[in-house]
Formats: structure tokens, C-alpha cells, sequence
């Protein structure tokens, strides 16, 4: 059987911190550091410390080797990649970004994650109005989204998985449908980017924005967003980075504008591309150089074989469940890293995950479900130790 594929497959647990005999299943809330992002933070509060070890170049490398990296992951281009500080920026900067007109409409999915329709919300005091799809099933069918989209809708918005019931959006099939109808596909791909692997360079969505402290085990603190081509040109920037700016002047040449000295800094924002986008102060030494560190050992580990690796996680530990004793929610098969489930008498629930995180087996509470989220940091071995724990408290 497919789970058992996880005892064979390549172990990555010496990536990360021994464990000490917790088993952290929680990656949908908080994706551990890997040991080079460890080492990588600890470097740079050194070079804090020595300041004179911070040299221009630096400042300049930080963002720059962490949009090749994110660009690396989904199959994109550098200048297309925005820094951010979680998934609610990215989001935010295009709504806010965007020319809206009066009776222009926004999509959204009834019961998503709060920073996946908040942002777009706040536009309804400058005429736009917000809609609200409720998919029959645990995620909308193209036919419903087809039949949701109006001529005036502008913009759907949706969660990649479902981060209270790890349901997963057909992203090319919805994407198609948004296509036809001429909206904008915005994915928030916090609760899946890590643990699924996208290449946007053949999915039909236009934005991407994401988190980078669960499944890419960055810092807190950490985000970015990619936007095609077609919606950058359409995105304009609320607000000015200088350091941005700076940079698209030096790369620019003698012809890139004024930069004879800095009080001089001209540069238009069409000219600086997804940079414009940019969260300020990009040379963020304590979270984006020991991100860039988590990022090179998930593309060293190879993406596809974690996604594989952690299906086949998420396979065992549903293939030793009790079923007499506990309910699945999600979806079956498994659609993400995602499993949700709960006792037979719901009531119980709360007490088993406090007595799971007793038996040092920590995963979260959502909606008083017991959601699981392993990642490859974990391993076979902890799945069944989960699902005996289960079994135990049943």
C-alpha cells in the first residue's frame, strides 16, 4: 500500500532539530526551522552584533537571493516576485492596488480563511461589492464557479487548501473558468506552498500570495506574492520604497534616471517592476537570509518528493486510524497535508487534544476538530504514535 512508501523513502528529519521525543504535527500553524535556517539566524545576529561585517553588497543580496529562491519554487521569474511579511500583505497590495470602479464585483468563498476575504472586504466603502460562493461540496466545482461569476466581477479569491478542512481547489480548473469570464485569480497558498508544488508558469492563476512560516518553514514574519505579467501592469504601488527605487536606478545604468547622489533618487515605479510591490526594508537580515536558508533545503530536498513524502505521511496516519472511534472530515483521498477529524461525540474532542499535547504529540484545535498537519520534518514513526495515542484516548 501507497503509505507504507514513507518507510522507504529518503529521511529528512536530519534536516531539522531532534525532536526530543515530542512529534510536532502542527506545520498548518507553524513549520519548524530547518538546521541551515538555524545556523543562517544565528550568523546574521553575529553580524548584528559586528555591524562592520554588513557591507553595502549585502543589503543589496538579501532580497535578491530570496526572490531567486521563491521564483525556483513556482516556476516564475524573479521580477515578478513581491516581498511581503505574511500572506495578508500580498493580498492587501492588490486590492488596494487595483483601479476599481463603482459596481465592480469581488468573489469570495463563504467560510474561508479571514485573511483570504478581509482584504478585499474593506473596498466595499469605495463602491465595490463583495459576493459570497457556497460550494455544495468542500470546494467549488467549476460548473459553480462558472455559474457564480457575473460580468462585473473582477476578482475571485480563495484559499488553495482549506485551512479548516484541507480541502484543495482545482486550481487549472477553476483557473480556466476565471479565464474565460475575464476575472482575476488570486490564491491565497499559505496552507499549501511547501507541503503541494505549483508552477505557475502552467496554472492559469494570476496571484499567488502566501505565507512563509508553515509549510516553508520560514520565520515568523515572512511572506511574498507573485503576480502575472498582465495583473502587475495593472497593480499600481499605494506607496514608495526607496531602497527599491535605489536599486532599479543602479541597474539601470546612466540611463536609468538621476542617481548622482541619493537626494536625487528619480525613478518611476513602472520602472522597478514587482519591486515597487515591496515590502519596505527588504534587506531584512533576521527573517528573509535565514528563509532564503529554509527555502534552499526544501529545493535541495526536491519539492515533488516532499509532496510525496508528505502525502504518504498523511496515508499512514489515516490508515491506522481507529474508525470505530473517530470521524474523517477532510476529504478522502487526501487532498493536501491537511487532516481534520473528530471523536465520534464531538464533546470529547477538546479533551483529547490536550491530552495528545500531554502525550507530546502537539497538533491544533480548529472549529473543536483535531487537525493534524505533518510535514517532512516528521516521520512515519510519529504518525503511528499519533494514531496510537488516538486509539489509546478513544
Amino acid at each position: 500500500m501507497a503509505f507504507w512508501r514513507v518507510e522507504n523513502a529518503p529521511s529528512f528529519a536530519h534536516h531539522f532539530a531532534a525532536s526530543h521525543g515530542r512529534a510536532w504535527l502542527n506545520c498548518a500553524q507553524q513549520g519548524p526551522l530547518p538546521n541551515a535556517a538555524v545556523r543562517a539566524a544565528l550568523e546574521v545576529v553575529e553580524d548584528k552584533a559586528r555591524p562592520f561585517r554588513m557591507s553595502d553588497d549585502r543589503y543589496a543580496a538579501v532580497p535578491r537571493e530570496l526572490k531567486s529562491r521563491l521564483a525556483r519554487l513556482i516556476a516564475a521569474r524573479e521580477s515578478e516576485i513581491v516581498l511581503g511579511n505574511s500572506a495578508s500583505y500580498g493580498l492587501q497590495t492588490i486590492a488596494n492596488g487595483l483601479d476599481w470602479r463603482a459596481g465592480d464585483e469581488v468573489l469570495l468563498l463563504r467560510g474561508d480563511f479571514p485573511a483570504s476575504t478581509l482584504p478585499w472586504q474593506v473596498l466595499e466603502r469605495h463602491g465595490v461589492a463583495i459576493r459570497w460562493l457556497e460550494p455544495r461540496g468542500a470546494a467549488p466545482r467549476p460548473d459553480e464557479l462558472a455559474g457564480a461569476l457575473g460580468a462585473k466581477t473582477r476578482v475571485f479569491c480563495a484559499s488553495w487548501v482549506n485551512s479548516f478542512t484541507g480541502a484543495a481547489l482545482d486550481l487549472p480548473a477553476l483557473g480556466e473558468c476565471c479565464r474565460r469570464r475575464g476575472a482575476w485569480f488570486v490564491v491565497n497558498a499559505s496552507q499549501a506552498l511547501g507541503a503541494l508544488t505549483l508552477d505557475v508558469s502552467r496554472t492559469p492563476v494570476d496571484a499567488v500570495s502566501s505565507c512563509g512560516y508553515k509549510w516553508l518553514c520560514g520565520p515568523y514574519g515572512t511572506g511574498f506574492a507573485w503576480l502575472s505579467p498582465r495583473l502587475l501592469a495593472a497593480v499600481q504601488p499605494t506607496q514608495v520604497n526607496w531602497f527599491a527605487a535605489q536599486q532599479a536606478a543602479l541597474a539601470a545604468g546612466p540611463q536609468g534616471g538621476a542617481l548622482n547622489h541619493m537626494r536625487d533618487l528619480t525613478v518611476p515605479a513602472e520602472a522597478m517592476g514587482a519591486a515597487a510591490l515591496d515590502v519596505f526594508n527588504t534587506a531584512n537580515f533576521f527573517n528573509f537570509v535565514p528563509w532564503t536558508a529554509a527555502l534552499d533545503t526544501l529545493l535541495d530536498c526536491g519539492p515533488a518528493r516532499v509532496a510525496a513524502y508528505d502525502r504518504d505521511l498523511v496515508a499512514r496516519l489515516l490508515a491506522a486510524l481507529d474508525r470505530d472511534a473517530y470521524r474523517v472530515l477532510s476529504p478522502q483521498p487526501a487532498e493536501s497535508a491537511i487532516v481534520v477529524v473528530s471523536h465520534r461525540d464531538p464533546g470529547r474532542n477538546a479533551a483529547i487534544h490536550a491530552a495528545l499535547a500531554a502525550a507530546r504529540v502537539d497538533i491544533s484545535l480548529r472549529e473543536n476538530n483535531l487537525r493534524f498537519s505533518p510535514h517532512f520534518c516528521n516521520t512515519g514513526e510519529e504518525m503511528d504514535r499519533a494514531a496510537g495515542e488516538l486509539r489509546r484516548l478513544a
